[in-house]
């Protein structure tokens, strides 16, 4: 797992740590010392810890202007125990919403295992971003997260999407097929 580094080639458009708004501004990483642990496993120290102990992220990219976040997510999300989605609510979430995004991208490609617990804070989430014309989508969630996340229908929420290749666009790109498909959804 140490192995497994956030996405970096955006890091020239855009670092949360230089990031006056951000969660996780002034931050500091070491390339050498992994110190963060999921389940005894070291992680890469490029990810950012937000409360939990099974899942990490790495904010890739925010656009004040058009108000969206592209979130990365690693590890294991589990609102059973861990109580995860609040933690990434309270801690994460709701600090972009303060400053004005509404819109988020979360990709779950190394999400590999979900447990669920109660909907309300995924409810919460939904609700505040549906007041500012937001939404929130999981890209790339493998299926067997999938199929948890669905069984528990948090992908009422939640919006599930597949796409291979996001890692060729620029952010600004990436948010508009995003935004295109799921306004394309809508209109069904």
């Amino acid at each position: 797992m140490h192995n497994i580094e956030p996405f970096f080639n955006w890091r020239h458009l855009y670092t949360a740590e230089e990031d006056p708004k951000s969660p996780f501004y002034g931050r500091t990483y070491s390339e050498f010392e992994f110190t963060q642990v999921i389940y005894n496993y070291y992680i890469h120290p490029q990810w950012d810890d937000f409360g939990s102990r099974t899942l990490y992220l790495k904010i890739l990219f925010v656009d004040y202007d058009e108000q969206y976040a592209i979130l990365e997510l690693m590890g294991e999300w589990n609102d059973a125990i861990e109580n995860d989605i609040m933690e990434l609510k309270r801690e994460i979430v709701d600090q972009l919403s303060k400053k004005g995004i509404c819109k988020f991208i979360l990709i779950c490609e190394n999400v590999l295992n979900f447990h669920s617990s109660d909907k309300e804070y995924y409810q919460e989430w939904y609700e505040e971003a549906s007041e500012e014309n937001g939404w929130m989508v999981a890209i790339n969630m493998p299926a067997q997260t999938q199929q948890d996340f669905r069984q528990k229908k948090l992908h009422y929420y939640i919006e599930l999407m597949e796409m291979e290749n996001w890692r060729n666009f620029t952010p600004a790109h990436f948010f508009e097929k995003i935004n295109v498909e799921l306004s394309n959804r809508l209109t069904l």
